[in-house]
């Protein structure tokens, strides 16, 4: 997915642009952006709206109410935006750039601007908010296309949906297959009557990849990006194309993977220690 040169985002989203105002009626139109919606979302009439004022001068009022949860620490949120001047101008939105939502971490720093890590620890799944920024939490002095410097900001929002980090898979009481490599693989879910992988096809796989003592180095499915690779071609560590390429299309299997099939005795650290045994937990997602 392609960066925003406006938002700082590290992926932009795609949105419908709709009012996120109370209509006052009994029945609130429901987005035609593609997207859907796992949270119910019930429309909060004008006159009930209240506007949340931070000791920081961040304003933010949230105009439709989610029954989903709040993000916790580690947690990741997939959002829609848009991006408007104080005199209403729109400068960025998410239905510019496609109709995929945008994910991020809030609270962790450097993934969005500093008004969106301090608001959207108040949002439910569901929500639907306006946030107003001062300059400061949002680009400050430094000007950007369709923003002036010092430009206080204002954004429409919408938070799809709140996804827990990650979990490694428990595999007490599973069979371990041990491949002639060394290479241990555990199943989780499988398909034997899919198709396997061939030597130059594409796969695409969602992973989490955990060092031996359970910490979470890696992981797709936190970033919400399968990743896609030609099998056997040593565009991934050998682990991998051994793996990927014993598993049919549709399952899921974790592979504890060697060093000597990984990184080496060098590892990469600091993230990767050398001599390093890895545990991934993976989905065949889909080979062409």
């Amino acid at each position: 997915m392609k960066k925003s040169a406006l938002i700082l985002f590290a992926a932009v989203a795609g949105f419908a642009l709709y009012s996120f105002s109370g209509t006052g009626k009994d029945k609130d139109p429901k987005p035609s952006d593609g997207n859907v919606r796992k949270w119910k979302s019930t429309p909060i009439k004008p006159k009930k709206q209240k506007t949340v004022v931070l000791a920081c001068g961040i304003e933010y009022t949230i105009t439709h109410k989610g029954n989903g949860p709040l993000p916790k620490s580690g947690d990741r949120v997939s959002a829609l935006y848009t991006g408007k001047l104080m005199n209403d101008t729109v400068f960025d939105a998410s239905s510019r750039h496609g109709n995929q939502p945008f994910s991020f971490h809030p609270g962790k720093g450097g993934e969005v601007i500093a008004g969106w890590d301090t608001v959207f620890k108040y949002l439910h799944a569901g929500d639907r908010a306006i946030m107003k920024l001062p300059a400061k939490y949002a680009y400050g002095p430094n000007a950007r296309p369709g923003i002036p410097a010092n430009s206080d900001l204002r954004f429409e929002v919408e938070v799809l949906d709140v996804i827990a980090a990650p979990a490694k898979w428990d595999a007490t009481g599973k069979d371990t297959i041990t491949t002639p490599s060394g290479l241990k693989i555990v199943m989780f879910e499988t398909h034997a009557d899919s198709a396997m992988p061939k030597k130059g096809q594409n796969v695409t796989v969602d992973y989490s990849g955990y060092l031996i003592d359970g910490k979470m180095f890696d992981s797709s499915v936190d970033r919400g990006q399968p990743f896609m690779f030609p099998l056997g071609m040593g565009r991934v560590i050998a682990g991998w194309d051994e793996g990927i390429g014993l598993l049919h299309e549709g399952e899921k299997a974790q592979l504890i993977i060697p060093y000597q099939l990984a990184y080496g005795a060098q590892g990469r650290p600091p993230i990767i220690p050398p001599k390093s045994t890895l545990i991934f937990d993976v989905h065949l997602i889909n080979i062409k």
